[in-house]
């Protein structure tokens, strides 16, 4: 079988999953959220934290529960990494310096899992299944809830009450990703991926030298780390380690489980404003902006631009001979186009204008699916802002799902699209003036300002991944880096919110002839040209001086 035809079939038997489970979690996630009644275990939960799940909150309210739950999860995660010396299972481990403990908590917290460090010879098991693997959980969780509080707006009407947060996060976490991670795990294991908590031993490798080996709660943290879009890995390799990843199964396996909750959200989305049609028109739009993306790298690394690399027959520098250059693109493109930033190849190694799809993936905002929750709002605001754009067209009061978008809802809209590309732009400009943002690249040029570029476009948009080549372990990058995961990750969230609150207030508009049909697709294509108008013209200044002027120069 050829390569081509061998990466064809993985596609469509990825696509093929998706498409079977899509309607089946999708409607089991909108009950989920839709149900009234409280599991034994959950109200175990409440008590112990004091909550109430169902009592109604109001939008400030909501945003309150949700920077409250992080930020305590934030001081958690930070005493935890300074203390994990003293904790059974350190390893031996040193605490975490101060700058590092912060932008790694910073970093969980916000679903980004950003990682300066080398997890298999810094971090403890306590530290990583007690801390690292339980914001896997309930920072997607946090994710999902925001999505649903947003979706409650457009389904609610005359009322500003958009659920319960304390509710939509135990049940995100106990009905939805633990069992679902769970049956991973297992999955995982039988592939070949470890789960232990032995003690490092060392092994005599082929050339007679010693190496160190870590043991760990790899297979659970694996399956959550891709189901929930965080990224973080157990090992620096991350999912090219074959601890983590072991063989072809299991690479088609963590790419189904980043993408399989982002692309059953539109289907809660519809079942939950009561027109699943509405859903199939966003999901359309994510798979149509996703496979685009696939074929885009796929077709660039096959054809391998470069004179090095057509002189070596291929582009497989960075990537593994296990799974070689189109399991590798399905990868890259799956893991930066969700907040994932998981890695079974090395992005730094791709070509420039690979590397610039790649950036272009996160600077869309992640919506194609995008991440776990933030995805479905992400592109529900983009709706937004397309139906506003039909509006102006026609000369007509915008609406959407029956609700008008006036002012408000457009300057809430707006702003939250303007966050990202303002961390993004002013947090690559600081470093490229300082010479802390100079040192830290390990190449020259176009390619090394893509190297900074693609650091804070990775961190204000919560994905994680990182051109392996760039040195981001330093007081600065720790700080500022870690600054915009967490400004990324909650600033947009005060939007969300604020606007699911205006909508949920509103009353219903019925259609008429007027309306615009956004079920249809027609809006669909309307929703990609607005995301990546919006976002070439944001963006292509920046992508101009790196990954594009590397990829016409090679």
């Amino acid at each position: 079988m050829s390569p081509v035809l061998a990466d064809v079939l993985q596609v469509t038997a990825l696509v093929a999953a998706l498409a079977l489970v899509h309607r089946p979690l999708g409607d089991y996630m909108a009950a989920v959220y839709s149900s009234k009644k409280h599991l034994r275990v959950e109200k175990w939960i409440y008590r112990s934290v004091g909550a109430n799940p169902s009592a109604e909150m109001r939008w400030p309210a909501y945003l309150r529960s949700v920077l409250a739950f992080s930020a305590v999860s934030v001081l958690f995660l930070y005493l935890l990494m300074r203390v994990q010396d003293v904790l059974p299972l350190s390893l031996g481990f040193k605490p975490i310096s101060p700058d590092q403990a912060f932008n790694t908590a910073a970093s969980f917290v916000s679903n980004t899992n950003w990682q300066s460090y080398s997890g298999e010879v810094a971090m403890s098991h306590v530290t990583q299944t007690a801390g690292l693997a339980v914001q896997n959980f309930v920072s997607a969780a946090v994710g999902i809830a925001v999505a649903v509080a947003l979706v409650r707006g457009f389904a609610r009407s005359r009322t500003g009450e958009l659920g319960n947060f304390w509710s939509d996060l135990v049940r995100g976490v106990v009905r939805i990703l633990i069992p679902i991670s769970v049956i991973a795990a297992i999955l995982l294991v039988a592939a070949g991926a470890i789960q232990n908590f032995g003690d490092i031993h060392d092994i005599t490798t082929l050339t007679g030298d010693k190496q160190a080996v870590s043991p760990g709660a790899v297979a659970s943290q694996e399956a959550i780390k891709d189901l929930g879009t965080n990224g973080g890995g157990y090992f620096n390799a991350n999912s090219a380690h074959p601890f983590e990843n072991p063989n072809g199964f299991s690479n088609l396996l963590t790419i189904f489980l980043l993408l399989v909750i982002p692309f059953s959200l539109p289907r809660t989305f519809g079942k939950m404003v009561g027109n699943v049609k509405q859903g199939y028109a966003i999901v359309a739009a994510m798979g149509f902006i996703w496979f685009a993306g696939v074929v885009a790298v796929t077709w660039i690394e096959y054809a391998h631009p470069g004179s090095v690399s057509q002189l070596a027959g291929g582009a497989m520098e960075g990537k593994e001979q296990r799974f070689g250059e189109g399991p590798s693109s399905l990868f890259a493109v799956s893991t930066t186009m969700t907040s994932t930033g998981s890695v079974n190849s090395f992005h730094d190694s791709y070509s420039g204008l690979s590397g610039g799809v790649l950036l272009l993936g996160m600077m869309l905002g992640e919506i194609a699916p995008g991440g776990v929750g933030s995805g479905l709002y992400g592109m529900l605001i983009m709706a937004v802002v397309a139906v506003f754009l039909a509006g102006l067209m026609v000369g007509r009061t915008p609406e959407y799902l029956g609700k008008k978008i006036g002012t408000r809802e457009i300057k809430l809209a707006a702003c939250y699209i303007l966050i990202t590309p303002a961390l993004v732009l002013i947090g690559t400009a600081v470093a490229m003036a300082l010479p802390d943002g100079k040192d830290a690249m390990t190449n020259i040029g176009p390619h090394g300002f893509s190297e900074v570029l693609y650091a804070y476009t990775s961190a204000s948009n919560n994905n994680g991944s990182a051109f392996a080549g760039f040195g981001a372990n330093t007081g600065f990058f720790n700080t500022t880096l870690g600054l915009c995961m967490l400004l990324g990750r909650f600033l947009p969230m005060i939007f969300v919110l604020a606007l699911a609150g205006s909508l949920a207030e509103q009353k219903p508009i019925p259609a008429t002839a007027g309306t615009l049909r956004t079920e249809k697709p027609l809006f669909t294509g309307l929703l990609v040209g607005a995301i990546l108008i919006i976002t070439g013209l944001t963006f292509f200044p920046a992508l101009a001086l790196g990954p594009l002027a590397e990829g016409l120069a090679s």
